[in-house]
């Protein structure tokens, strides 16, 4: 437990049983009746934002949220198996878990893996990743239509829009919270 003056961004609350972390906070004081804190929450599991108000002094549910350095090892079905750098323990993640972080993650990459409880919230890659372009079709000089990009498919499935210099078989870095393309190595 803790009160609501302890409160500080990227704590994890336990409300009606479920995860929020705290994303902004303000305390306020006004002129006339009591204090109280604004807060910004997301929900851990959905992503979803919401603004609450709790009461100056008010006493909340913290929960323990153990991020860990774990490497990526390989896809066993729907599950992604990953192992603790320090205890080389391995645990399954869901792919529901791992969202659309699975069109940047190569074997042997490593994340950060939340973990509550000993089950799998959610995980945090690089903000950049090197990909190797897998196929794409040849760019034209001066064909710039459409804005001077075209799709290229890189090693691990997914899509990402790059130059039209880019060829088959380059390494690019992506940006890993959006897709977009950042550069080649």
């Amino acid at each position: 437990m803790a009160s609501t003056n302890d409160l500080k961004n990227g704590l994890v609350l336990n409300l009606d049983k479920e995860l929020w972390t705290v994303v902004e906070f303000q305390h306020v004081k006004p002129g006339k009746g009591p204090a109280f804190v604004r807060t910004t929450l997301k929900h851990v599991l959905s992503g979803k934002v919401v603004d609450k108000t709790f009461n100056a002094g008010t006493k909340v549910d913290t929960a323990t949220v153990d991020k860990r350095t774990m490497q990526y090892l390989y896809q066993d079905g729907e599950d992604f198996v990953f192992m603790d750098l320090d205890t080389y323990d391995q645990i399954h993640v869901s792919g529901s878990t791992v969202g659309d972080n699975a069109n940047y993650l190569l074997p042997e990459a490593e994340a950060t893996v939340a973990l509550h409880e000993g089950v799998p919230l959610y995980i945090e890659l690089p903000t950049s990743v090197f990909l190797e372009v897998t196929y794409t079709e040849p760019g034209l000089q001066g064909d710039r239509s459409t804005g001077g990009t075209k799709p290229a498919t890189v090693e691990t499935g997914a899509t990402v829009n790059v130059p039209l210099f880019i060829t088959t078989g380059e390494k690019i870095k992506v940006d890993t919270r959006d897709g977009r393309y950042l550069g080649r190595s």
